[in-house]
């Protein structure tokens, strides 16, 4: 989970997709299957912007993200976009990739969370990277189970209290 409930409130009040199918990750079900999943198919958004929820310049977020574009060809991207405004980050939804590698891909590139999927079910994954006192590296997600809503359906609230569970190793 996130050290702030700000940044989990920014992740969860925030939109996510592309033009015409802005989404929401919510908690009532069943989900909507988004225009870029077949049924059954697994997704990822993931960024390059903002490392650790810090705002950053719009040059170096560029370069990021053109590197990270640079690294997904094989998962067929799509543009795509989070949030708005001042916190609007171009992503990249990567269609057909693995919770690890998405989990890799964020944490490569100093990202809090991805949002990962299978059809319309959901996941805001907290990438918990922890240095143990023995000196060893310890990743660790933690997954938020959620749904996707259109952004404009009712029933599109953000999500309440936490349903996490640690997966460690991943």
């Amino acid at each position: 989970m996130p050290d702030t409930p700000d940044l989990r409130a920014a992740f969860l009040g925030s939109t996510y997709g592309r033009a015409g199918a802005r989404l929401r990750l919510c908690h009532a079900a069943p989900g909507v299957l988004p225009d870029w999943s077949a049924p059954g198919g697994c997704w990822a958004i993931v960024t390059a912007w903002n490392p650790a929820g810090r705002m950053a310049d719009a040059g170096l977020n560029a370069r990021r993200q053109a590197e990270l574009a640079g690294e997904v060809g094989r998962w067929s991207p799509l543009p795509g976009w989070n949030g708005e405004g001042r916190w609007r980050e171009d992503t990249l939804i990567l269609r057909g990739v693995p919770l690890r590698e998405a989990a890799r891909l964020g944490r490569r590139f100093g990202q809090a969370a991805v949002v990962w999927g299978v059809g319309g079910r959901a996941a805001l994954v907290w990438l918990d990277d922890r240095t143990a006192p023995t000196g060893l590296r310890i990743e660790r997600l933690c997954i938020e189970r959620l749904w996707l809503r259109r952004a404009d359906s009712p029933g599109a609230d953000s999500p309440g209290p936490a349903d996490c569970g640690y997966t460690a190793g991943l």
